[in-house]
């Protein structure tokens, strides 16, 4: 199976990347939702957490306290590194399982979908990492659309990788600084050069682009 890695700072586009690999019939993994679920109630990270934690990192529902961890990681910055190893460690966990399953269908290709490239896990796991990239003035647009203020958007672009660290694990970079169809465009080259060469079936509508 090809494995391909899509990362990127906040408001680059990371996400619409993966949704145009989903659209053209590749099916995608999202570290975000996976976080979630291994931190919901009765998730496989919640163990580990109130181990390291104490009871309070978790809610009345027996899911992660994102208040109390926001506080703590706010006041202990190595607390931020600890929750990251913790959760990080159980999203690669459900990414294998995941990808074990789709090669028990017979699926050809995957997309994993992570904000943060892991280092020990998301990037050995992947055969090739295409990172998304965007100015600042288009990455603050974008999260004032999600209706973040702009000194929240400059404090967590700043606590994210820089440009220069991103592309450093980079196979292929896509710019996305213009339109969603200029961005599908240059996705769908991507999937026809790096697909169509390692003999993974393509969409029709792709082909005969």
């Amino acid at each position: 199976m090809f494995i391909i890695g899509v990362t990127g700072g906040i408001g680059c586009g990371k996400s619409s990347v993966a949704r145009i690999c989903l659209e053209a019939g590749v099916p995608v993994i999202d570290a975000d939702q996976l976080s979630h679920e291994v931190t919901a109630a009765g998730g496989a990270a919640i163990p580990a957490m109130i181990e390291t934690f104490g009871t309070g990192v978790i809610d009345n529902q027996g899911a992660l306290n994102r208040e109390y961890m926001a506080k703590k990681v706010f006041q202990n910055h190595r607390a931020l590194d600890q929750l990251s190893a913790i959760v990080h460690l159980y999203v690669i966990e459900q990414m294998h399982l995941e990808i074990g399953n789709l090669e028990k269908k017979k699926s050809q290709a995957v997309v994993l979908d992570v904000p943060i490239p892991v280092k020990n896990g998301f990037v050995d796991i992947c055969d090739q990492i295409w990172v998304v990239w965007a100015n600042d003035e288009n990455r603050l647009r974008r999260l004032a659309a999600r209706g973040m203020d702009e000194d929240e958007s400059r404090r967590r672009i700043a606590m994210q990788m820089t440009r220069e660290e991103y592309l450093a694990l980079a196979d292929h970079v896509i710019e996305n600084d213009g339109s969603l169809d200029q961005l599908r465009e240059k996705v769908q080259e991507l999937l026809v050069d790096e697909l169509g060469q390692r003999g993974i079936r393509l969409p029709k509508d792709l082909l005969n682009r």
